[in-house]
């Protein structure tokens, strides 16, 4: 599981799709107490910061449809709440970025 920490039109189709997928499934882990994955860090270092990841999806629909991707899945702005900046991670920017150079994929990065 993993939510970058990167603007979205840097990612390939397959980690911004895959991006969205993930943070779908935090989103519901979060907002509806879904136990699978909920002590991974990567869920972690979203409570409390459901307005943050508000947010990144916001980022991430914007560039789906940018892409033209169909995009069907809002979230519940109601539910957005807690700091709307997300400041802690696993690996930090830069350290994402070395990731996903080491990757044989499309991102502009």
């Amino acid at each position: 599981m993993r939510i970058w920490d990167i603007k979205p039109e840097l990612l390939c189709r397959k980690h911004l799709l895959g991006e969205h997928a993930e943070l779908h499934a935090l989103w519901s882990i979060l907002t509806k107490g879904k136990k699978g994955y909920a002590a991974h860090p990567e869920t972690m270092r979203w409570r409390g910061k459901l307005g943050a990841l508000f947010n990144r999806h916001e980022k991430q629909v914007k560039e789906m449809k940018r892409r033209g991707y169909k995009h069907n899945s809002p979230l519940e702005k109601k539910l957005a709440t807690g700091k709307s900046r997300q400041t802690e991670y696993v690996d930090s920017p830069t350290e994402q970025i070395r990731l996903l150079r080491s990757k044989s994929c499309a991102c502009k990065i």
